[in-house]
């Protein structure tokens, strides 16, 4: 009998004390709460709370990668586009993550998606487009301000993907094609330009210096002779044959 009873208060020890070990890893928090109320946080690693009257919850501290589903936003200019986002945060305080709200992850992703609507609804779709970095910044002080309390730190948020209209997309395709011929047609009257004013400088030189014509011709016939199928009538300058005909006369 005796040794039935000293069996099970063995039994009974060693159930109390796997109860009262408690171990969490280094990214965890053990929050405890004794008859209810709380005590603090503990951990990494090894201690003991009172089975029975000590209760403990674990708060995961890694930072949390959290899809914000695709968001209808009728922007400023009263454009409708479909938008989504991604936010990271951590919990940097256990204690009010646990105790000053129900659920933090979902209380986030809460405020994110409410926030994403009333940002991006006071932009305008040009913004929305070319300032993301911006809107980045704004979007994850708002949020953060409002995590805060919570003990929950968001540290980036970045918006993914904008989707827009059908109607609206092609209406920005032509509009890009039309900046290109623009851009295309300012480049080439430019390079139009460009040319006239040196064909210009060229015929001042050689109007100014005679023999450098002359000079042109025999580079031009230079070029032409290295094309050995090609039969080739050039008009030789007056002053070269003259030169030539003024040789054959006697002086007098």
């Amino acid at each position: 009998m005796n040794g039935i009873i000293i069996g099970v208060v063995v039994v009974v020890v060693l159930i109390f004390f796997f109860m009262a070990v408690k171990i969490v890893t280094e990214y965890e928090r053990g929050v405890i709460f004794r008859l209810g109320r709380l005590t603090g946080a503990k951990g990494p690693g090894l201690f003991f709370i009172i089975p029975f009257v000590d209760r403990m919850v674990k708060v995961d501290l890694r930072v949390v990668t959290m899809d914000v589903p695709p968001q209808d936003v009728i922007t400023k200019d009263n454009v409708t586009v479909r938008v989504n986002a991604v936010v990271y945060f951590r919990v940097v305080d256990p204690e009010a993550s646990v105790v000053k709200v129900l659920d933090h992850i979902r209380a986030t992703s809460q405020i994110s998606q409410t926030t994403l609507r009333n940002v991006l609804g006071q932009s305008e779709l040009d913004e929305l487009l070319a300032s993301r970095d911006k809107l980045n910044q704004v979007l994850q002080k708002i949020i953060d301000e409002h995590t805060d309390p919570w003990g929950v730190k968001v540290s980036v948020v970045e918006i993914k993907d904008v989707e827009l209209p059908e109607t609206m997309r092609r209406s920005m395709a032509a509009q890009a094609e039309a900046e290109r011929e623009r851009r295309a047609k300012i480049i080439h009257a430019d390079g139009e330009f460009q040319a006239s004013s040196r064909l210009a400088e060229a015929g001042a030189i050689i109007a100014k210096e005679p023999t450098a014509l002359q000079l042109r011709y025999l580079q031009t016939l230079v070029e032409i002779a290295s094309e050995k199928n090609s039969t080739v009538i050039f008009p030789i300058p007056i002053d070269i044959i003259s030169m030539f005909m003024n040789r054959g006369k006697s002086p007098q």
